[in-house]
């Protein structure tokens, strides 16, 4: 999560029972071996199993999430996750609340947090970011999405 501001360090609670639950979810020793798609977990936590080549950056864009936190937890390969505050990025189409997502230009400044294996990083609604960016050549990935909602 960014935090941009001294002060807002303990905005969110990581040790509530929803972030918990989300991270006893990645601490299975299944996980390599779990097929694709959506998982419903307690508290309204979500997972989905997900495996793709990563792409060159320049072909994907900036999201960002209203309802959940997105727990991005790389289980094989390497990728490159763009980061950026949300807050002054050009928005390329309206906020889909069906799906949660709204999607943004790529600003001339961003970020980047590298996932390799049993790496994660914890994205906040006000954290626009660019997953399955490829970390020099595109590679295929096994990664695990735990959406952690808000309220």
């Amino acid at each position: 999560m960014l935090n941009s501001v001294l002060g807002q360090e303990n905005r969110y609670d990581l040790t509530a029972p929803k972030f918990q639950t989300a991270f006893a979810f990645l601490r299975r020793e299944d996980l390599a071996s779990l097929a694709e798609g959506w998982y419903e977990l307690e508290h309204g936590v979500r997972a989905s199993v997900q495996r793709y080549t990563t792409s060159p950056a320049e072909q994907l864009n900036f999201e960002t999430h209203v309802k959940y936190f997105d727990v991005q937890y790389m289980v094989s390969g390497v990728e490159l996750v763009g980061v950026v505050e949300a807050g002054d990025l050009a928005a390329m189409t309206e906020y889909d609340p069906k799906e949660d997502i709204q999607f943004f230009q790529t600003p001339k400044l961003t970020g980047g947090v590298l996932l390799r294996d049993g790496d994660y990083v914890v994205l906040a609604p006000a954290d626009a970011h660019k997953p399955r960016c490829a970390a020099g050549e595109p590679m295929a990935v096994n990664k695990i999405v735990v959406k952690v909602p808000v309220e």
